[in-house]
């Protein structure tokens, strides 16, 4: 969920606004996206919202930021192209003013003089940022790589970068995801040669796996195709919906009659077919899954298939992926996945070349981003080795304002920030007590007891009944249930025979007694409910 916010002579600028997919102990969180609140509070001087490139962690949050603050949003054309289709889901696309720059671009609104500056990655259209001010530049450079090849012969702008350097760079923001990595990270093109030995000797059907929004990737695919004679179909939404707006904006070049649809697929010989699927992360919903588990209603896995996985698992997914490649296996396909073999590379620098980039920008200070707390660690390093006082190296917190004055740099005061979670069309309604609530009804289960009382008397009249989920097996444990049933009639007669009809202290004695039973029976803490009824 990348959000960083520049502010120059109290004018605001956001750069990016991504979405970071729920963890393991998120249950039934859909998203999480950043906490807005002092953008909201300071929505008078937000002058706009400038995107690096098209990624889901960096533009996937833009929709809810937008909601909350009505200000013109910057980027590339596919970038752009990318982002509408989400505020097409939300709502919101005649509302907002998107306005389209290209790398080599400048711009000023306010105090904000931004230059735009291209980079590579694993996406199309990928810009680096650096804001003017009279300290110098601050240089934004997140998600990048030096690609001597690219596919599409756009190598990075190194003079843009050394022309900053020689005017001065106040500080550079540098992404460190590959910070622990020495050398080089490969070339694009390298996949694409991988691709055409592959399809060169495969037999059967081909079906590819990766990210939906590497359009050089599923270019060199259909190239890969074209080469071998082979047709091409996309399934997955996400695949489908990058494919049709990247043709649409020419950056992907389909040859004539290549492309056609999965239904037409069967009529195909499989030695002439490829699939290009989403599924890479072993996600239990995408396509590829569900063709694995023999769920996809169109799509079945065959021996002397030949599946591709392009892409490495993100940290978090390795069980999920590798859960999938042996289901694939099973069904007898033939699954190249391993990374040495050269069907995937990554979009993230590497040692030698974020030292090339401290070197080119010279900045006085230095912040590493976009990365786990030993990987800025590890880019710190990098940036001493290239002459950088570690005095003048800021490790960041979220929230955490680092100013730079004339008299140097400075941690100002903890801002409002972190998370907010996205639960279906619920936002920041769900906290982290409904999380806890969440987490132990996942792990031990529920139990819930139901007593009548009367409204006259004040004694009870019916029950207390026990009801289980999630928690026993009813019928196999009667005994431990009718016992429960007895703690929550004793702790409630000791309560009345004291005068006390409060419910809150009858709730509070039920749940306290039946906690303290059932721990010592089975070990678990399910949730307790009591629930009092009065007539």
């Amino acid at each position: 969920k990348n959000m960083t916010v520049v502010e120059i002579g109290g004018d605001l600028a956001i750069v990016d606004a991504g979405v970071m997919f729920p963890e393991d102990d998120m249950p039934g969180v859909d998203l999480v996206i950043p906490d807005t609140t002092y953008l909201v509070e300071n929505a008078s001087r937000v002058k706009g919202i400038f995107l690096t490139h098209g990624h889901e962690d960096h533009i996937g949050g833009v929709p809810y930021v937008l909601r909350q603050l009505n200000v013109p949003v910057y980027g590339t054309k596919l970038t752009l192209a990318l982002l509408r289709v989400k505020l097409i889901e939300h709502g919101l696309e005649r509302s907002t003013d998107l306005r389209e720059i290209k790398a080599g671009d400048r711009t000023q609104i306010g105090n904000i003089d931004v230059e735009f500056i291209h980079v590579n990655h694993s996406i199309a259209d990928v810009v680096a940022l650096a804001f003017h001010t009279a300290f110098g530049a601050i240089v934004y450079c997140s998600d990048f790589k030096f690609d001597q090849t690219p596919y599409d012969g756009k190598v990075a702008d190194l003079y843009a970068f050394a022309n900053l350097g020689k005017q001065g760079v106040l500080c550079l923001l540098s992404d460190s995801t590959n910070a622990e990595r020495p050398g080089y990270t490969a070339s694009e093109k390298k996949v694409g040669e991988t691709f055409r030995h592959i399809f060169s000797n495969a037999e059967g059907r081909i079906l590819v796996a990766t990210f939906a929004s590497n359009v050089h990737r599923i270019q060199q695919i259909f190239d890969a195709a074209a080469r071998e004679g082979r047709h091409v179909s996309v399934t997955g939404r996400s695949m489908i919906r990058v494919v049709e707006v990247a043709t649409e904006l020419g950056y992907l070049d389909v040859p004539e009659g290549i492309l056609v649809d999965l239904d037409k697929l069967d009529k195909l010989p499989r030695e002439k077919s490829v699939i290009i699927t989403t599924g890479s992360q072993g996600e239990p919903m995408s396509a590829l899954s569900r063709m694995a588990m023999a769920e996809h209603n169109r799509i079945s896995i065959s021996p002397g298939d030949t599946v591709i996985i392009s892409a490495s698992p993100i940290p978090g997914n390795e069980k999920a992926v590798g859960r999938i490649i042996n289901q694939l296996f099973k069904e007898g396909a033939k699954v190249v996945y391993e990374p040495h073999l050269g069907v995937h590379t990554s979009g993230h620098a590497q040692q030698e070349e974020l030292k090339l980039l401290l070197n080119l920008c010279k900045p006085r200070y230095f912040i590493p981003i976009h990365g786990e707390h030993r990987m800025l660690l590890k880019h710190a390093e990098l940036a001493e080795a290239t002459g950088i006082s570690k005095e003048n190296i800021v490790i960041g917190e979220i929230g955490l304002p680092v100013e730079f004055t004339a008299e140097g740099v400075h941690i100002r005061e903890r801002v409002v920030s972190g998370q907010v979670f996205v639960d279906g069309l619920g936002v920041g309604d769900v906290g982290n007590i409904v999380l806890r609530d969440r987490r132990q009804l996942s792990t031990d289960g529920i139990l819930i007891v139901v007593v009548t009382m009367s409204r006259k008397t004040g004694k009870v009249v019916a029950g207390p009944d026990v009801v289980s989920r999630g928690f026993v097996y009813v019928r196999e444990s009667e005994a431990l249930m009718d016992e429960a049933r007895e703690k929550a009639k004793e702790a409630l007669d000791t309560c009345l025979a004291q005068s006390n009809t409060d419910w809150g202290a009858l709730k509070g004695a039920v749940r306290d007694s039946l906690n303290r039973y059932l721990w010592e029976k089975t070990k678990r803490r399910p949730m307790i409910l009591p629930i009092i009824m009065e007539i």
